[in-house]
């Protein structure tokens, strides 16, 4: 049956992450497996999610997966909870373009049947509250709002007051509520809410949040409706195929640094036979002994003065990607692999050097959004002018790099239709783009028919 709920906002800043955590924080102490997702290209609240659950949470994004990848990401990782629970984005009917659907959490409710718990933030508001949850409730007929709760309530007489008229007149479940605390919200940054290696006072937060929701949200009720859910089945499975085709091994960048990585990449990765062997940046002064790498994004602006004295490392990765090694880099990798990083403070800091260029922290956002990129041309994933979707934020920004040697053309996001990003040179690929790869499998394998061939002739 796979018992599952999705908790979405009226918009964004409504509590939708800090209701979440906590459902699945009061779940967990009673007792149940809760497998957590997330909608959308996000990596922090996955973190998040992480580290209440034991969990490792899923994206499910229908501009990257389309809806049958959507289906089968959430089966995937389903299969042995008890319940799951899927934070939403943004407001519930937010979508890509803001035109309709496609793309928002209300999609990705309807893919998967999924019940809809309606997060409202009732700080301002009494009887308005109800013509706010009835639009919701009534907007798309083919979505089922199941419950709502209310956040930011004033008094004990404040949440009765709404919740009377909202179940009188909507015959609408109000599973609870969360009184107005002063001090109970996450810490925000530049790329949104502090990641979860940054977050040290995390584990309290998500404590007293846990005691919140056991005093003030109905449990048993919000189970019930889980339950009551549709039957879900495979259709197809094409993503998580296990074919065990290729004995590789693969060096994962993991550390407080880098750890933006969709857990489905690594687990399609280890589906086709590759040995994933993680490695600190950070900490570490050698590579392991891999037949490839893959760089993820994070945050080395937050670590650079520490990726800047370890030279061990980044003369390691130096000798060895100029020596052949196939290196895929994301993000956050790019940003490492190349010349320096100018960071906020506006001190410059020396990084691999592989990449031929520079990089400079900007105060403004560089780029955000869903892209199609296409290959400039032949690399690691892509043959020239081949084509994949992606997404992109950053705040940081690559200097002096020559077109000739662009991994993409960009169309989409923010910025000039078509122009040109990442650098692609023999076996090094570098983007900020992030990729899934279960959008498009064969990119993945491309890459990893490129290692197996040239793995025995690179000397190093």
């Amino acid at each position: 049956m796979y018992p599952r709920l999705l908790i979405a906002g009226t918009a964004s800043g409504v509590g939708k992450t800090t209701l979440t955590m906590g459902l699945m924080g009061a779940l967990k102490k009673r007792g149940y497996n809760v497998q957590p997702y997330k909608v959308g290209p996000d990596y922090i609240d996955p973190g998040f999610h992480k580290l209440v659950t034991g969990n490792s949470s899923r994206n499910l994004d229908s501009y990257l997966l389309g809806e049958a990848g959507v289906q089968e990401c959430f089966l995937h990782a389903a299969k042995g909870a008890d319940i799951s629970l899927i934070e939403g984005v943004m407001g519930l009917f937010d979508g890509k373009k803001g035109r309709d659907d496609y793309g928002s959490t209300a999609h990705i409710a309807k893919i998967l049947k999924a019940p809809v718990i309606l997060i409202m933030d009732v700080g301002k508001m009494a009887r308005s509250a109800v013509a706010m949850a009835y639009g919701y409730m009534n907007f798309d007929p083919k979505l089922h709002v199941a419950g709502v709760i209310l956040n930011n309530v004033g008094s004990k007489g404040h949440y009765q007051m709404i919740q009377e008229r909202i179940e009188e007149e909507l015959g609408l479940k109000v599973l609870g509520y969360l009184p107005y605390q002063k001090n109970l919200e996450l810490t925000e940054r530049h790329l949104g809410l502090v990641p979860i290696t940054e977050s040290k006072e995390l584990v309290a937060f998500v404590n007293r949040l846990t005691d919140l929701i056991e005093g003030y949200i109905d449990l048993d009720s919000l189970v019930a409706l889980a339950e009551g859910t549709p039957k879900l089945e495979f259709k197809e499975e094409r993503i998580f195929i296990q074919s065990q085709e290729y004995n590789l091994t693969l060096g994962v960048a993991y550390d407080e640094a880098f750890n933006f990585y969709y857990q489905d990449n690594l687990d399609i990765l280890e589906n086709l036979g590759v040995k994933l062997k993680y490695f600190s940046p950070l900490k570490d002064h050698k590579l392991p002994e891999v037949d490839g790498l893959y760089i993820g994004g994070g945050f080395p602006e937050s670590f650079l003065e520490q990726l800047a004295e370890n030279n061990r490392i980044k003369e390691d990765i130096y000798r060895k990607v100029k020596a052949g090694l196939p290196t895929y880099a994301e993000c956050g990798g790019l940003m490492y692999l190349a010349e320096e990083i100018r960071g906020f403070n506006a001190n410059r800091y020396s990084m691999v050097g592989v990449v031929p260029a520079k990089i400079e922290m900007m105060d403004s956002l560089q780029a955000m959004g869903y892209v199609r990129a296409k290959a400039v041309n032949d690399n690691l994933l892509l043959k020239e002018a081949e084509t994949v979707k992606g997404h992109e934020f950053h705040y940081s920004k690559l200097i002096a790099l020559k077109e000739v040697n662009s991994a993409y053309q960009l169309y989409g996001g923010k910025g000039k239709k078509g122009r040109y990003e990442g650098f692609a040179k023999q076996n090094l690929l570098a983007s900020y783009v992030h990729l899934h790869f279960g959008s498009n499998l064969e990119i993945v394998k491309r890459f990893l028919e490129i290692i197996k061939t040239i793995s025995k002739e690179i000397i190093i």
